[in-house]
């Protein structure tokens, strides 16, 4: 943990990433505590009722299934799915899965099969951890088995974690890019020591007496899994787990007031529905959010109704909480995403590829903790993503008085209601369907989610298709939360003497619409 105390940039100066020779994260967020405190709290689930879930239950939980998955002839760098939404044995997968020197995919139950098919396909995946529900999804999918950890018996009977270095395979998480299909960000076991400064500052030093920690945000994605859950667990604060099939006003407040909340990690659609509804909340130590910059009105709204700073958070995928804001030890700047956060050495690369204090690609040093190891057998595609020592975030920034400015993402990727949306999937998608002759995918502008899905589409000569039966392909194929929430269909697209749709020109006609 951080030790508090002094100015940030001291903090920053005297932070050194710790560099053991041995490193499974099972043992950093299950059998460590387990050991030295089975009886404390290490998940509290309120999916059904209420239930406590105790590090020395988890590590129970973990090992059963460790064991199952070595009868099935799981071992070390198989891939692994974990299909399931947040709760106990979410958690005990992904443990068991480490234990056994395996990689675990995280996957969203918002997948249809397509999206999913893709990502396990690619993955070589051949075991999946889910539940009845996921079970129904995984079943389609041919040399696939769906592994159901409620039928297990449990045993306590020890797994002790194999014998890692931190520079080994610990997690394959997807990520939408603008071009081709999903890519797999390949994670070593050093990505939680890597989230851990920053999650820790974005929460006023989490960890203090009575923390409780919580997200709406799903476990598959990286930041519930790797800004909440993980982190919760290794520094012994206790996670809520709450399955939200739709997130709601009052079931947040009912989730926060029933599970004893302190800490939240808010996604800013979240923020803004609280904001609609006129919500407040007591008892609040820390809220902090990211994904995308909040404004001075947005900051001083949740000042008065909740209680507290928020502390805005800077990353991606590919190596996360890089930047951050720290109300316990500096003023947030509005329309900042906050400083560097102790390990990681940040720049803003000019076209040249050289530090510059004007606008230019945000990056990051090699060298960080929580940065990927590649990804998944794409060579070609994890060197572009490298500029010399510097890893390219793909959004354009500006240093302002020490505080890092977002100025705007680099690519066509779509930021909606905190999932960050690939166009070319859902090009794709659009193109199977027999009515569509081709498709152009953008961002629209939009007051609550960011930017929704908008799609214009040229049907082919004669076809007749409507905006419904468009959305309900692309929804029966992929995550429900990327389907074109507005299509318009048009006689042709800007093309590119290629070919290529030029997404330039149709975001531009797309804004000048107005929001929605």
């Amino acid at each position: 943990m951080l030790t508090r105390g002094g100015s940030y940039d001291a903090l920053c100066a005297g932070f050194r990433w710790p560099r053991p020779e041995r490193l499974n994260m099972a043992a950093q967020v299950c059998d460590d505590w387990a050991s030295a405190q089975p009886g404390r709290t290490a998940i509290i689930d309120l999916s059904e009722g209420r239930a406590e879930v105790t590090y020395g239950d988890l590590r129970r939980m973990a090992d059963t299934l460790a064991r199952d998955l070595q009868q099935r002839g799981i071992t070390r760098g198989d891939r692994v799915g974990v299909l399931r939404s947040q709760g106990g044995w979410c958690a005990a997968a992904h443990i068991a899965i480490w234990k056994l020197g395996a990689i675990s995919i995280p996957l969203f139950k918002l997948f249809r099969h397509d999206a999913l098919a893709a990502r396990v396909g690619d993955a070589g995946a051949r075991v999946i951890v889910t539940d009845d529900e996921g079970a129904a999804m995984v079943a389609g999918l041919d040399g696939v088995q769906a592994l159901l950890p409620e039928a297990l018996t449990l045993s306590d009977t020890a797994v002790e974690p194999v014998d890692c270095t931190p520079e080994d395979p610990a997690v394959l998480i997807y990520t939408s890019g603008t071009t081709g299909s999903a890519k797999g960000a390949l994670h070593a076991h050093r990505v939680l020591t890597g989230h851990l400064p920053g999650v820790e500052v974005s929460h006023d030093f989490l960890g203090q007496k009575g923390d409780v920690l919580w997200t709406p945000a799903d476990w598959a994605w990286i930041g519930g899994l790797f800004d909440v859950l993980m982190p919760g667990l290794c520094l012994g604060v206790p996670v809520v787990a709450a399955r939200l099939p739709k997130f709601t006003v009052p079931e947040c407040l009912r989730i926060i007031r029933d599970g004893g909340v302190r800490n939240v990690f808010f996604p800013p659609t979240a923020l803004r529905m609280l904001r609609a509804e006129d919500a407040r909340i007591d008892g609040l130590r820390s809220v902090a959010s990211g994904g995308e910059p909040l404004g001075a009105e947005m900051l001083a709204w949740a000042r008065e109704a909740l209680g507290v700073t928020i502390n805005e958070f800077y990353g991606q995928t590919e190596c996360n909480m890089v930047a951050s804001s720290c109300g316990a030890l500096f003023p947030p700047r509005p329309g900042c995403i906050g400083k560097a956060v102790p390990g990681f050495d940040l720049a803003v690369l000019d076209d040249h590829g050289q530090p510059t204090h004007g606008e230019g690609d945000i990056a990051v040093r090699r060298g960080a903790a929580s940065m990927m190891l590649g990804y998944w057998n794409r060579p070609e595609q994890t060197a572009e993503k490298f500029c010399g020592d510097w890893m390219l975030t793909g959004d354009r920034g500006i240093w302002d008085g020490g505080y890092l400015r977002f100025v705007g993402r680099e690519d066509d990727v779509i930021t909606s209601a905190g999932y960050r949306i690939g166009p070319a999937e859902i090009e794709d998608c659009l193109l199977t369907h027999p009515c569509v002759a081709t498709a152009g995918v953008v961002g629209k502008p939009d007051a609550l989610r960011t930017e929704v899905v908008k799609a214009y589409v040229v049907l082919k000569p004669g076809a007749q298709a409507s905006a419904q039966d468009l959305q309900a392909w692309v929804k029966d194929r992929l995550a429900s939360y990327s389907y074109p929430r507005e299509i318009a269909f048009v006689e042709a697209l800007p093309m590119t003497v290629t070919g290529k749709v030029i997404r330039k020109a149709l975001k531009a006609r797309a804004a000048a619409e107005g929001t929605t």
